[in-house]
């Protein structure tokens, strides 16, 4: 029977999760320099409206249609054939809700890859890109996650998208940037934050989102909805000191942005384990999760040279594999009937599929993200050209400026945006950094 209470809630959720992209767009966007702020957040509404029709055309169908092989769902619901008013099977709620809370999520998924290239690709070439990607990357994960492919069948617990969205899009961002290559002068001229409150801002607006986000994955208002709410917002709580510590004693100074790094560190961690995990695990996922994301960022890619220019990577890639194993840990029947038990309850089996599902997500997104690049490449340019990066790609590629008065009229316009000569400022800083 359909209940309007779950149904309500399932619908709310998926508004917070569309509130997610346009976040996106403006923590990304504050974190880059000036001459480039639009050309980010264009990628993620852009994403927003072309990943939306894709999923109502084939991506619900290929991710969740009757399942082929444990590989990929049928075309009988291309363009949404025979979905209607009719309950989601086993479910209180239309299927309708469903695809409008699964829609959101697939239009964010490729939004977040973004910030791994960000400043560097040209617009025709991202569009395509990112469209091949959502078709051929992400409808498939999700089906063998969370549509009955053949990792929901080895036993893979995702509660809200460690696997499909998380370890996905920042793997896939890491492979992209090494692909397209450094931006111009870094590690030379400063590529700091030009504007760390839109960051602020779209940080906000990502933890309420992340409420919808895993709470709206219990596709009910009830308790585990009740489950997956505190311990988002303990997660991401402990996700705040997990960085800032750590950052505060190793380079004198606890920053504000990596204090919202830390929080967003936090909500990727806790996200594939919300509806399995009790509150303590909770606080150790994200506190964890915190510091891990917090070296990634600060140590490794300092170490190997990637330039991953808003830490995709780091955050999202690293922190969803640390969710996903915390999963195969903390995981307990006692939140869950549907779900397992993990190591520290007595059994390995889940976390045997947990440690094999992150490895199939990794090695799917490298290869399918190299292919894809490669072919995108041969029909049409990728790369900005050096004087396209020096002039900014708000002007190059859409003819905008995002700032017309004072110090922003030119671009561009910030202390190392003119490229002329190495510039230093703030080298510790996370983000668009040196």
């Amino acid at each position: 029977m359909m209940s309007h209470g779950d149904t309500a809630w399932v619908l709310l959720s998926a508004a917070l999760v569309f509130i997610m992209t346009p976040a996106v767009a403006l923590f990304y966007g504050g974190m880059v320099r000036s001459k480039n702020v639009l050309t980010t957040i264009m990628q993620s509404m852009f994403i927003l409206g072309m990943i939306s029709v894709e999923f109502v055309l084939i991506g619900y169908t290929a991710a969740f249609g009757p399942d082929f092989n444990g590989l990929i769902g049928d075309l009988s619901k291309f363009g949404l054939s025979g979905v209607g008013y009719n309950l989601l099977d086993g479910g209180t709620i239309p299927e309708l809700a469903f695809v409008a809370f699964q829609c959101m999520f697939a239009a964010l998924t490729p939004a977040l890859i973004t910030g791994a290239f960000a400043e560097r690709m040209k617009f025709g070439g991202f569009a395509l890109l990112m469209l091949l990607w959502a078709i051929f990357i992400y409808n498939p994960m999700a089906h063998w996650v969370w549509g009955g492919g053949f990792l929901a069948q080895l036993g893979a617990l995702d509660f809200a998208g460690g696997l499909v969205i998380h370890i996905l899009s920042g793997v896939s961002g890491l492979t992209l940037c090494i692909l397209i290559g450094k931006r111009r002068g870094y590690g030379k001229s400063a590529m700091v934050p030009h504007n760390i409150p839109m960051t602020v801002l779209g940080a906000a607006l990502l933890w309420i989102g992340w409420f919808g986000f895993n709470a709206g994955s219990a596709l009910g208002a009830n308790e585990l909805a009740a489950n997956a709410f505190v311990v988002t917002q303990i997660a991401a709580a402990a996700g705040v000191l997990g960085w800032v510590l750590p950052e505060w004693k190793r380079g004198g100074k606890p920053t504000l942005l990596g204090a919202l790094s830390g929080g967003i560190a936090g909500l990727v961690a806790i996200t594939p384990a919300a509806g399995y995990v009790t509150i303590l695990p909770s606080l150790a996922i994200g506190f964890i999760g915190g510091g891990i994301c917090y070296v990634a960022v600060a140590v490794i890619k300092e170490k190997f040279g990637y330039d991953d220019s808003l830490d995709a990577f780091g955050i999202h890639g690293v922190g969803g594999m640390w969710g996903a194993v915390a999963t195969g840990l903390w995981a307990t029947t006692a939140v869950n009937p549907d779900g397992a038990n993990g190591l520290f309850y007595g059994e390995t089996d889940l976390f045997v599929a947990q440690i094999i599902s992150i490895v199939v997500a990794i090695i799917f997104a490298v290869v399918g993200s190299t292919l894809l690049y490669k072919l995108v490449s041969t029909v049409t340019e990728i790369r900005a050209d050096e004087n396209e990066e020096v002039l900014g790609l708000d002007i190059v590629e859409h003819g905008e400026r995002g700032y017309n008065a004072g110090l922003f009229a030119g671009a561009p316009g910030f202390p190392g945006e003119t490229e002329t000569e190495p510039v230093k400022l703030f080298p510790t800083l996370h983000g668009s950094q040196n």
